[in-house]
């Protein structure tokens, strides 16, 4: 089992902002499918309390990346990687309660992945596993989640309809509720917008600016203005490389080292 110090989170009031300490270390991180390199010697932190955006174009290692981070390999027998990942402190392959990372990391995947029950019951699993059982409880956790997601005043009515008939908008951002649920540390956002209108993404947004006060989110996004939009600082991932870290802006003020990264930011590729 995980070490008691594993599982110990601060309380929201006594959670540091942005900056004060990283959450997650990477160091010297490759990650290979059949010998065949994916990302190639990674370091950098991602910080409490910040979005933090990862951008690039197709094949060049960022959902390979989240997979690492949240121990995905242990579903891809092709999948390896070498070098360091730390979270909160705790290397994450010494973490052998895998449950226990993986609650503390919510994940949402570019297409919405509903399970086949209620809306209610999509929120509601998590904190059931978790040990919840007073429906008064279960009750508050599925409005208050739903609400974080800016779900509630649509779905409110329809509480015990199958979450598949949502539409896909909806969809998705049940996927976040359920995230939610869990009461996660980190959030990992991989494409969450690719199939949702421009209104519906937008309003995913808005949500997640106002979560960033709550939770630390790795955001992985082929839009670089959505990075722009939403992330504190951006890494440029091409080819497997992680070319550079800086913070947002200044990849769209030209405040950058590699040229390889403003004609990518410019759109002269990708």
């Amino acid at each position: 089992m995980v070490s008691s110090a594993t599982d110990v989170r601060p309380t929201r009031s006594e959670a540091p902002e942005y900056g004060v300490r990283p959450l997650v270390r990477v160091r010297d991180l490759t990650i290979r499918y059949d010998d065949e390199p994916a990302l190639a010697n990674v370091t950098f932190d991602i910080h409490e309390h910040e979005i933090f955006g990862i951008i690039g174009p197709a094949g060049s290692g960022k959902t390979s990346f989240l997979r690492a981070l949240n121990r995905m390999d242990e579903f891809t027998p092709a999948m390896e990687f070498d070098g360091r990942i730390e979270f909160d402190g705790h290397d994450v392959r010494h973490m052998r309660n895998l449950y226990a990372l993986r609650r503390r990391i919510g994940v949402v995947f570019p297409l919405p992945v509903g399970l086949p029950m209620t809306v209610y019951d999509n929120v509601a699993l998590s904190p059931r596993l978790s040990g919840v059982r007073k429906k008064a409880e279960l009750d508050e956790i599925v409005e208050r989640c739903l609400t974080r997601a800016a779900l509630w005043d649509e779905v409110k009515d329809r509480l015990h309809a199958l979450g598949s008939l949502l539409s896909g908008g909806q969809q998705q951002r049940l996927t976040i509720a359920r995230a939610l649920s869990q009461e996660p540390d980190l959030l990992l956002l991989d494409e969450f917008s690719i199939a949702v209108d421009p209104v519906t993404t937008m309003r995913i947004e808005d949500v997640l600016k106002e979560l960033r006060d709550e939770l630390t989110i790795v955001l992985v996004t082929n839009l670089v203005q959505q990075a722009r939009r939403l992330a504190d600082r951006t890494a440029f991932f091409l080819m497997g490389e992680c070319v550079e870290v800086a913070e947002t802006e200044a990849l769209f003020t030209g405040e950058v080292r590699e040229q390889r990264t403003r004609d990518y930011v410019e759109g002269r590729f990708g």
